[in-house]
């Protein structure tokens, strides 16, 4: 194995940690099961999320590039969508099942290149069009809408979904001029903010359970988020993005071992299109040459801030 091959399966090897401890995140807000209003679980979660900065600031940051951006409106945007993203993945992965929440919430990529036709003027050719397509079907199977009872959870999941593939877009809107701990501060205190202004009217005083277990939440996503910076090192971007994907093995594997939950046959040919999708999606934009999103990172969105570093 020739050094540049060692290193990029060094950086491969800490995608798939990284991923995996963004799943045992989500795991950890799903036991506490609702019983913390979601506002609170997210000030909690985010509130962690501060460890990680120490190990984010490259040479040259300081801490006051947190706020620091080429393009305020745009940070802002990324500001709100961070807490919406938040939010919405603690509705829910504590009323969804893990597979069923992350279908919904890996729409990303689809939600991401009709909005890069809408706002960036990017051309799609059928190719990419047609990956839309199934991934919509691929939720459309899961779902079964008229066979099944919906509820706001589903609806919750997809705003998750699509205020990621928001940030996907400012991402690549701002591209190089943008630092990356500018982008995590935006995500960051974001989630901080809003959650702390919006948590009042219901704030209670969880049990010890819980605070280990939204402590445990908000831990896990800073170790994946500082995992996948050093992912980014080691292996491209076109290599650390799709593995993005073992995070639906975890869910599978976690939500029938931990959750009892079951997958059965709809399920899983939902989860097949709509993976195959975002897979599809990626190897794409690869071959236009299109910058690659940042990988899902779970409830946090923390990672939607760690750009890659070698594309």
């Amino acid at each position: 194995m020739s050094p540049s091959d060692s290193t990029t399966l060094k950086g491969g090897l800490i995608a798939l940690l990284s991923f995996a401890a963004y799943s045992f995140s989500d795991a950890a807000v799903k036991l506490v099961d609702g019983r913390v209003p979601p506002f609170q679980a997210g000030f909690i979660g985010t509130l962690v999320g501060f460890l990680a900065i120490p190990f984010l600031l490259k040479r040259g940051d300081q801490w006051t590039d947190l706020v620091r951006t080429t393009h305020r409106p745009l940070w802002l945007l990324r500001f709100v969508c961070s807490s919406i993203g938040t939010v919405g993945s603690i509705i829910a992965f504590t009323h969804l099942s893990m597979a069923e929440a992350f279908c919904l919430i890996f729409l990303l990529p689809s939600f991401a290149t009709i909005m890069s036709v809408i706002f960036l003027k990017e051309r799609v050719g059928p190719n990419r069009w047609a990956a839309v397509v199934i991934g919509f079907l691929g939720v459309l199977v899961v779902l079964r809408p008229g066979f099944r009872e919906l509820s706001f959870a589903h609806l919750a999941a997809l705003a998750s979904g699509f205020t990621g593939a928001v940030s996907v877009i400012i991402y690549r809107a701002l591209g190089s001029k943008e630092k990356n701990i500018s982008m995590y501060g935006a995500g960051l205190l974001g989630g901080l903010v809003v959650c702390a202004a919006a948590m009042i009217p219901q704030l209670m005083m969880p049990t010890a359970w819980d605070l280990i277990l939204l402590t445990a939440f908000g831990l896990l996503a800073a170790v994946g988020t500082v995992l996948l910076m050093f992912a980014s090192f080691y292996a491209p971007a076109a290599i650390v993005t799709p593995i993005q994907y073992s995070q639906m093995l975890w869910a599978i594997l976690l939500g029938y071992l931990v959750f009892g939950d079951h997958v059965d046959v709809w399920m899983g040919l939902g989860i097949l299109l709509i993976v195959g999708s975002g897979l599809l999606t990626l190897i794409r934009e690869r071959k236009r040459g299109t910058p690659l999103p940042p990988p899902v990172a779970g409830p946090s969105e923390a990672a939607l801030a760690v750009k890659p570093e070698a594309e």
